[in-house]
């Protein structure tokens, strides 16, 4: 029996909290670079020939995400094995340091140094988030929890666009890198006083008992977590449940790259929009998609709470926001009319996209003990890095092509219609691959 809510306690969401804001982090971080686009190309830093510089910027963007893939492949196994308080904080620890030393760079072989050196770090936040919801919520709690966390991606978006042409325009473009790197040596502070795992919580009296049986109230995960054998990637590749997740991050984490690195330069060549202009579309966009996280992962929470079992409500759930990006195929349209329709537009499809993040990371916890989770976690990441690196090549070429033909809008009418329709691709591969989200037991199949 679930122990009556008001004596459950909440402990597990100050957890959540703190993942969270790692997050929101995370992508502070990672925004600066988009939004000083405009600044470092007048100030010469990606070369003399504007005819290159999208092709320049795109193969920066290819340095981050291949160091990002190469980083998911290894991080998530290291946090399995070290453990996830430490493992975070290191990874927290030296991301913060990268995005720091961007402020010392001189040209775009510095910054495609520093940005990989940001994207190997960066490839923990995930895992490791992952895992700390696994460990601290039961599994019809866990796509809230997740949706709540990653919802911190829309927090960095919206502060990002505020805080960084501020910085820029009144300090420099270099304490934009210092200023936000900064702030991550501020988190690592809690974390070290606050995280710990439910066991030694409720040894110390800061978990109800109450709480600490729900967060274990899922019998498979009890009975799964006795051993603490780790696994190689060649076991866990060996997994259909594996491939499921792999081909769904590849496909549809693409999108959200696209939308995070050249929205600012769509809303610069279709709408000449530039510095602080961009910041009001971009807040609004990121605040849309902060509603879809969580909305994204309210909905197999109510679903399985209404009777319906935990598979068929995160197959309903991820079916439902599949079909949401489609809207992107009029974003030009709608924009002829209005800037705001095709923002709004924009918006839709990204919250969606949150949504169905939402949810597909809470698929390994479905499948898989939580001692595995954050290696799995870690090649599907590994999976989207390898899909945004395709995606950032294909759009500098595309754009760089449709810029010199002299109507760059054919360029990102192709993009659009990309990023509309591979949601509903990676849902029927997944639903292919793995009919029903059923945990499995790595030690009886070892």
């Amino acid at each position: 029996m679930e122990p009556s809510s008001h004596k459950t306690g909440n402990y597990r969401w100050t957890i959540c909290a703190l993942v969270f804001f790692a997050t929101t982090i995370n992508y502070l971080d990672r925004q600066v670079l988009s939004l000083l686009k405009p600044y470092l190309e007048e100030n010469g830093l990606f070369g003399t020939d504007p005819a290159h510089y999208e092709s320049i910027y795109a193969n920066i963007v290819i340095a981050f995400q291949l160091a990002f893939a190469f980083g998911m492949a290894l991080v998530g196994g290291v946090i399995d094995k070290i453990g996830l308080k430490l493992g975070y904080a290191l990874s927290l620890f030296a991301w913060s340091l990268a995005s720091i030393a961007h402020a010392i760079v001189k040209g775009p072989f510095g910054f495609g140094v520093a940005r990989a050196a940001l994207g190997l770090p960066e490839a923990g936040n995930y895992p490791a988030g992952v895992k700390t919801i696994a460990e601290w919520f039961p599994k019809k709690e866990r796509a809230l929890a997740t949706g709540v966390f990653i919802s911190g991606t829309n927090i960095g978006a919206i502060l990002a666009p505020v805080l960084v042409p501020l910085i820029a325009v009144t300090m420099g473009w270099q304490w934009a890198f210092i200023l936000t790197g900064a702030v991550g040596f501020i988190w690592l502070i809690f974390w070290q006083i606050i995280y710990d795992s439910p066991q030694n919580k409720l040894a110390k009296g800061k978990l109800s008992q109450n709480e600490f049986e729900l967060i274990r109230s899922d019998k498979e995960d009890a009975v799964t977590e006795e051993s603490k054998k780790s696994f190689s990637w060649f076991k866990l590749l060996s997994y259909r449940q594996t491939w499921a997740f792999f081909i769904g991050k590849l496909l549809t984490d693409p999108v959200w790259w696209f939308f995070s690195f050249w929205l600012p330069a769509f809303l610069k060549e279709q709408y000449g929009l530039t510095g602080t202009q961009v910041s009001l579309p971009l807040v609004l966009v990121y605040t849309m998609t902060t509603i879809g996280s969580i909305l994204g992962g309210w909905l197999p929470k109510y679903l399985i709470e209404k009777g319906m079992d935990t598979n068929k409500a995160r197959k309903k759930a991820m079916f439902i926001y599949a079909f949401i990006p489609l809207t992107v195929l009029f974003v030009q349209y709608a924009g002829d009319f209005n800037m705001w329709y095709a923002v709004i537009i924009i918006g839709i499809a990204a919250s969606a996209h949150q949504a169905w993040s939402a949810n597909i990371f809470t698929t390994v916890s479905d499948m898989f003990p939580n001692r595995a989770v954050a290696s799995v976690t870690g090649i599907g990441g590994m999976a989207g890095g390898i899909g945004g690196i395709l995606i950032a090549t294909s759009a500098g070429l595309l754009f760089d092509h449709y810029k010199a033909a002299g109507d760059i809008r054919i360029g990102y009418g192709i993009m659009f219609m990309i990023c509309s329709s591979v949601y509903i691709i990676a849902w029927l591969i997944m639903h292919a691959l793995v009919p029903k989200f059923k945990k499995i037991n790595l030690d009886q199949d070892s």
